[in-house]
């Protein structure tokens, strides 16, 4: 449940252009609104599960971007019974000015998008629950100006096509290809988000080498048996996870307002050094791996921070 300082369930993910919603809570689009994304007319919402604290705010969103006079269509992603959610939410948020589609996924699923794939898997949960992988495509390696330049390739259009992954024909015939003048290929980023979840192979396993892991530690160590019942975890089993799959930053979130952020930190990091429990409107910037580690902003979503990927918990 909400406190005076901290909401309930929401991350944006922000790649390029690109803004992704993972769970809709109570109150998520007036923290949109205190941001600096503002609210935005999303393309996509994705929903973990059902239960209330992960979805009651998409009925307010919807109605907001009709009476706007919104008209570019949203797509509602989520696990087994989204529709079935939908048919119960249309009796509050109504007829809409803009068409809204729906896509139940089950654990495994792919959407691919412009650079970048979002994957979904198995978690474990009391109900039908999915987590999110967003993995970005290789890219090209690095390109070796002196070795292109041994090679009579000009400066010009020639070398952005070699950097593009295409092969070339010089004036005097020859072909050069881009393995010639490119390194190794690079990785891409990869952020995985656990949705609610007792600790789980399947995490660990979609969350192999991730960048940022954002995991739910609903619960402390002394709470184990509690965190069993309610299929949750404890910071520490969220650490733990973190550990096995080998993230560079694991962020804790559905923290208990029996705690403070510290408490969870000081059980995490015992097992997890790498461990932050971001505030609402922090911002979690995730460089790529040649130019350094992902770094927790502090209010990084109020003081205008951008990043090639961040999180804004609301």
């Amino acid at each position: 449940m909400p406190t005076a300082k901290r909401a309930l369930s929401a991350t944006l993910v922000r790649r390029g252009g690109d803004r992704l919603l993972f769970d809709c809570s109570e109150g998520t689009q007036r923290q949109l609104l205190r941001s600096d994304v503002g609210l935005v007319e999303l393309h996509e919402i994705f929903l973990t599960h059902y239960h209330a604290d992960h979805y009651l705010g998409l009925p307010g969103m919807l109605k907001t971007f009709a009476l706007r006079g919104r008209e570019v269509s949203l797509t509602v992603y989520g696990p087994t019974g989204l529709d079935e959610l939908f048919r119960t939410l249309r009796r509050i948020f109504g007829k809409l000015t803009y068409p809204v589609a729906t896509v139940e996924l089950e654990p495994g699923a792919t959407l691919v998008r412009d650079g970048y794939r979002i994957e979904t898997f198995a978690v474990e949960h009391a109900v039908p629950a999915v987590g999110y992988a967003l993995v970005e495509d290789a890219r090209p390696g690095r390109f070796d100006v002196d070795a292109a330049t041994g090679l009579g390739v000009p400066d010009g259009p020639e070398r952005g096509l070699l950097q593009r992954g295409e092969s070339v024909t010089l004036a005097d015939g020859r072909l050069v290809k881009p393995e010639d003048v490119l390194g190794e290929q690079r990785g891409g980023r990869k952020v995985v988000l656990s949705g609610d979840t007792a600790p789980a192979a399947s995490v660990v396993a979609a969350a192999q080498g991730a960048d940022v892991l954002v995991h739910e530690a609903t619960f402390l160590a002394e709470e184990r048996a509690r965190a069993r019942e309610t299929s949750h975890s404890t910071a520490g089993e969220a650490a733990l996870v973190a550990q096995e799959a080998g993230v560079k930053l694991l962020a804790l979130t559905h923290v208990s307002t029996r705690y403070f952020g510290h408490q969870v930190v000081e059980e995490a990091t015992q097992l997890f050094p790498a461990t932050v429990v971001p505030r609402d409107f922090d911002v979690v910037v995730i460089p790529f791996s040649e130019r350094g580690e992902p770094e927790l902003v502090r209010s990084g979503a109020r003081s205008g921070a951008r990043a090639p990927i961040g999180s804004v918990e609301s």
